[in-house]
């Protein structure tokens, strides 16, 4: 396989822009599926799981690989179609971490929506290139250009037109290419897999010179020679000139190339296709991938080739009811073979592949082997989780792991049967292991077992899938908000913890200064900052675990330490009873202690809401989202409707959908998305605290 013919993509949009249908449209004229599969028919291929064909939604990602031919070259291309629904974000975080690009679709209609800026916001944090797709173009109030407008204005892009829609009267047929300046009309009768080349119409001629001329000022702009050619007369550029220098700016993220169609007439996928081949990178196109040494900490890069030793980053573990625990692995250098045993180079451990495998959505194809630039599936990891390296255990390298939301819902769970306990665990466990924003956790006091996810819908899936994945039954409590604990002041303090057994005994002395954070920074800052010592490597590290541990409690209202600043200020070392757990231990207790001396914040999750309206409810909406404790931020036309965008604390949102469609018969839809922690109101603190503990406050 040739690197260069490989594609390594990703689909993503808000949640009903068309991915999946536009996917399985893909899979049918790439001739992977001699039928069309239909989300609203659940037929979809990539929308395996029975939730998803129930629900019309995709929840789970999916991969498959697909051959195109363009211009006697053979393709191979890798495709992960991800979901649009904000509680399944960690799907595309996971996916746009090892994907070398991104088919962007936007809704004709929608244009712009809340998930497609956060999906765009997370391609910009991996640096995705990106081309974008312009989708339903035959819905009543599509306009393609103020789509293209809303990328520029909302995602701050830099968008460029390289086709434009082909109407005949009202009904969208086809495109025009701006670069070759011909017309494409798709015949229906052959679902689309035929298309011919039809004159362009006398009234587009003007328009597709304007919108042509834009894209050679783009290519002379970044290019000297093109510059030259374009001032003295820019019909000697040749195509394969404007292509090769936009497939350039593409993979730089300079510009954004913008396509149209309707996937579910069947219009314009080919072209897509073509586009994804122009346009996209391959695995050489990307920057050779970097890491650290797991011991020495020293900057290793690897490049994209078989030749050089492996790394392949583990991206996602699914559970198969025929084969067992799956991995799937980006490669990155070197090759992988069943048989093989590599090295985990984040915990230390080695790992014998049993097999490897082509996935095609839930399906599985043996492969003998998986080499640079590939991805696939590994049976018969043990110990490797989602973000660790896999490597040559002589040349070792630690990647940059993957970084997830944290939940910010809570439900108590229990079985009906008590028989069942153990069961529930298990597969709770297992669901844990697959999904990195679904936690288990039990509760030490009162001993529920409680399970935390990204909100309502999410967990509903997972209660779901016990059901029928486990036949079980359960119980649920109310959700509950997912509070954090943030300190307050700074603070001093000094601990000595001393231990005597008759033996050696345990000893550490520590000082520490503790501090707050600002609201954007989460976790643990720690620094040492004792003068005139020197702090062993190992008890600087125990130090730290030790906090880190305490963080996971808080001593206000028992909810997690979102973040702190903790300085190591002073330290005594004991020549025989001072060992690393005992630091461990000492500083645990000393950030308690400090904790305890200090104020704390209780911290509150705040959530991005969009509601789109038909402006006779707006008042009713607007006083509502006011009743709630939110914020309203912004107030903008949309065709027949309204958008409106507000801050609302989570704790006031459940069963909002409910209320909204009563407030507006129906006809209003909502979007939510976890934002910020948010420091809860004074007044409201005790009612938490207390409900929290098993109060009950009485209201007079």
């Amino acid at each position: 396989m040739e690197l260069t013919s490989v594609r390594n993509i990703g689909i993503m949009a808000h949640i009903d822009a068309g991915k999946t249908t536009t996917t399985e449209r893909i899979l049918y004229y790439t001739g992977v599926n001699y039928e069309m599969g239909e989300v609203d028919e659940g037929t979809a291929t990539m929308d395996w799981m029975v939730q998803e064909q129930e629900r019309g939604i995709t929840i789970t990602s999916a991969a498959t690989a697909v051959y195109w031919y363009l211009n006697n070259q053979k393709y191979h291309i890798n495709i992960i179609d991800t979901p649009g629904h904000v509680d399944f974000t960690a799907e595309v975080e996971r996916s746009l971490r090892v994907l070398d690009g991104v088919i962007a679709i936007f809704c004709a209609v929608g244009g712009v929506q809340p998930q497609s800026e956060t999906v765009w916001r997370q391609a910009n944090k991996y640096k995705v290139p990106r081309i974008c797709y312009v989708n339903k173009m035959d819905r009543q109030g599509a306009d393609f250009f103020r789509v293209i407008q809303q990328i520029k204005d909302k995602l701050g892009a830099n968008p460029l037109a390289l086709q434009l829609p082909l109407f005949e009267g009202e009904a969208f047929v086809g495109v025009v290419d701006l670069i070759e300046r011909k017309a494409f009309k798709w015949d229906q009768a052959s679902l689309g897999k035929e298309f011919f080349e039809v004159p362009i119409p006398e009234e587009l001629l003007s328009q597709v010179e304007e919108y042509r001329e834009k894209i050679l000022e783009v290519v002379a702009e970044h290019n000297q020679e093109l510059l030259e050619k374009f001032i003295d007369d820019p019909s000697s550029i040749k195509e394969e000139e404007i292509r090769a220098e936009l497939r350039k700016l593409t993979i730089e993220n300079k510009v954004y190339p913008v396509f149209c169609g309707a996937s579910f007439q069947n219009i314009g996928v080919q072209k897509l296709l073509d586009a994804v081949c122009y346009y996209l990178p391959n695995p050489l196109d990307i920057p050779p991938v970097e890491g650290l040494h797991p011991k020495t900490g020293a900057k290793e890069v690897r490049h994209s080739s078989p030749d050089e030793s492996l790394t392949a980053l583990v991206f996602k573990i699914a559970n198969d009811p025929f084969v067992g625990r799956l991995s799937y692995v980006r490669i990155y250098s070197g090759k992988i073979t069943p048989g093989e045993q590599v090295y985990n180079a984040n915990n230390g451990k080695k790992e014998r592949i049993a097999r490897l495998l082509r996935m095609h959505s839930n399906k599985q194809i043996p492969l003998e082997t998986l080499e640079a630039g590939d991805i696939g599936a590994i049976v018969g990891l043990k110990f490797s989780k989602t973000g660790e390296t896999l490597c040559d255990e002589k040349h070792p390298i630690v990647l940059e792991a993957i970084e997830f939301p944290e939940p910010v819902v809570n439900i108590a769970i229990e079985p009906q049967t008590q028989t069942d306990i153990d069961k529930l665990l298990q597969a709770l466990n297992k669901f844990a292991d697959e999904d990195p924003t679904f936690s288990v956790k039990v509760d030490d006091e009162n001993g529920q077992t409680i399970i935390s996810g990204m909100g309502e819908l999410h967990l509903e899936i997972i209660v779901d899938r016990l059901k029928r994945e486990y036949n079980l039954e359960v119980n649920l409590g109310k959700p509950q908000v997912a509070y954090r604990e943030a300190v307050a002041k700074e603070i001093l303090h000094r601990e000595v913890y001393q231990q005597q057994t008759g033996g050696k005994g345990k000893f550490a002395d520590i000082e520490i200064f503790v501090k707050p954070l600002s609201l954007n920074q989460k976790g643990l800052v720690f620094i040492n900052n004792v003068k005139g010592k020197q702090v062993p490597k190992e008890i600087e590290q125990a130090i730290q675990r030790g906090i880190l541990n305490a963080m996971q409690t808080g001593v206000f209202a028992g909810y997690p330490v979102y973040h702190a600043h903790v300085e190591l200020t002073n330290i005594n070392i004991h020549p025989v009873d001072s060992d690393p757990l005992a630091f461990e231990i000492c500083a645990s207790l000393a950030f308690r202690e400090a904790c305890r001396k200090t104020n704390m914040h209780l911290l509150e999750p705040i959530m991005k809401l969009e509601i789109v309206t038909p402006e006779d409810y707006l008042g009713d909406v607007t006083s509502d989202i006011t009743r709630r404790r939110g914020e309203i931020v912004a107030v903008e036309p949309q065709i027949q409707a309204v958008s409106v965008k507000a801050y609302v604390p989570l704790a006031e949102t459940f069963g909002y959908v409910t209320t909204l469609r009563s407030l507006t018969s129906g006809r209003a839809t909502s979007t939510m998305e976890f934002s910020h922690y948010a420091i809860v109101p004074t007044e409201l603190v005790r009612e938490i605290v207390f409900k929290t503990k098993g109060i009950i406050v009485r209201q007079d």
